[in-house]
């Protein structure tokens, strides 16, 4: 990489924060960030989790400021942006969207409520949080990147509240790319295929039907096998870069070719 390259991907004096930071892909989002010298806003309800990649920050030579807070509860999501705003005097040049759930279901399986539940983690939490940290993001002409899945741009049998939950954030991405691109902020939303993150074991599966569930997906990407989370980071931090600088409203696949197969 040359040096243009090198100053692309140089976060020193950018601020990011950084959603569903405490495991899978958040987590590594926040360490690839840490080394390429961001400030970091780390959030998320697993305080625990949460304790755990600041430490590993640290060790990077960072010093994140870590934020515990539910994106389930309104008054939460108000106060994650009050004291990233207060933290870091109204700064922030990043905004990584990165929580999420991942329940199982079809029509005639998934409760009201589950739908309602899925809909309020997944878009709810995002369009909120996005609405209210927007002052700062158009004050520093900052970047937006939503973490997406596959499933928003290729249904997936089984996961109906799931997948309608990601093809709304493909819209968001969109639908700010077009109405925050006037006044310079990009937004960009990433895809990932199946990532090796503990998503499916949250959302209900069991340790034996994971391992199967890898196996198969090894058969279901095209290049034959499932993703890391680092994988995924590394995308994020590209589009957040001044290397994706004239990049927006792309909603980009990173999942080993799989929503180019034929096998769900």
């Amino acid at each position: 990489m040359g040096t243009k390259g090198k100053a692309g991907l140089d976060f020193t004096s950018k601020v990011v924060l950084i959603t569903g930071a405490a495991s899978g892909i958040g987590a590594a989002t926040a360490e690839m960030f840490a080394r390429l010298g961001a400030s970091l806003a780390l959030v998320d309800r697993d305080e625990e989790g949460l304790m755990g990649v600041m430490k590993r920050c640290v060790c990077l030579g960072n010093n994140p400021y870590g934020i515990a807070g539910d994106l389930l509860k309104l008054p939460e999501i108000e106060c994650i942006a009050e004291k990233t705003k207060e933290r870091y005097d109204g700064q922030l040049d990043v905004l990584v969207n990165g929580a999420g759930i991942m329940p199982t279901g079809t029509l005639q399986t998934t409760e009201l409520t589950c739908f309602s539940h899925v809909q309020d983690a997944n878009v709810r939490s995002l369009f909120y949080l996005t609405k209210l940290l927007l002052p700062q993001l158009l004050h520093c002409r900052g970047s937006i990147v939503n973490v997406s899945c596959v499933c928003g741009m290729r249904a997936l049998p089984n996961q109906v509240a799931y997948n309608m939950s990601k093809a709304a954030v493909d819209q968001f991405t969109r639908s700010l790319a077009l109405d925050l691109g006037p006044q310079g902020v990009r937004v960009n939303a990433v895809n990932p295929g199946v990532i090796r993150t503990n998503l499916q074991k949250a959302g209900g599966m069991d340790e034996d039907s994971y391992s199967e569930f890898l196996e198969r997906s090894n058969q279901t990407h095209a290049l034959g096998r499932v993703g890391d989370p680092a994988e995924v980071a590394s995308a994020i931090c590209f589009l957040a870069s001044e290397l994706a600088s004239f990049v927006t409203g792309v909603t980009l696949p990173v999942d080993g070719g799989k929503q180019l197969m034929c096998p769900p």
